[in-house]
């Protein structure tokens, strides 16, 4: 990546000004959907893709063998979109994920606590390149730790690591 991808500008604008604004314009703005916060569809898409890339080349990822083979079934793209629909749904987006539950679509790869691990360090380096805020930021991986008893082997959701 050869030049940081930014979360639209009037957004991350409104956050960081919000203590200047009104008080009626500043509890607007904290409660507008994380969807409209994060910019709205492009912005997540782009983030998704550039997560997407980084988990391709992770070693720790890379090193168990269902990861590898899921990879080389699984188009990239396809798992771009699915991704991307269903953070977008997610965070209050317009979107309707219809993709397999996360349990049934990782059932097969059995991912470790380590391997989660490295994902969310992954997904949170993804996040600071794009500049996304440290309240979206915590917002996202509340979301994302609540799929981690569906992904992870054994896991009891007791970590957003």
């Amino acid at each position: 990546m050869n030049h940081v991808h930014r979360v639209p500008a009037a957004p991350i604008l409104a956050l960081a000004l919000g203590a200047a604004l009104p008080a009626a314009a500043a509890q607007a703005t904290a409660t507008k959907p994380l969807y409209e916060r994060l910019g709205g569809l492009y912005p997540i898409a782009s983030v998704v893709d550039a997560f997407i890339e980084r988990l391709y080349v992770n070693d720790v990822l890379n090193a168990n063998p269902a990861i590898r083979a899921a990879r080389e079934r699984v188009p990239k793209a396809g798992l771009k979109v699915h991704l991307t629909t269903m953070v977008c749904e997610a965070t209050g987006g317009p979107c309707r994920y219809v993709g397999r539950s996360m349990k049934d679509a990782h059932a097969h790869l059995n991912i470790t606590p380590k391997e989660w691990t490295a994902m969310v360090a992954d997904f949170r380096k993804t996040l600071d390149d794009f500049k996304v805020p440290a309240v979206e930021q915590e917002e996202l991986l509340k979301i994302v730790g609540t799929t981690e008893p569906d992904i992870v082997v054994g896991a009891k959701a007791v970590s957003q690591r």
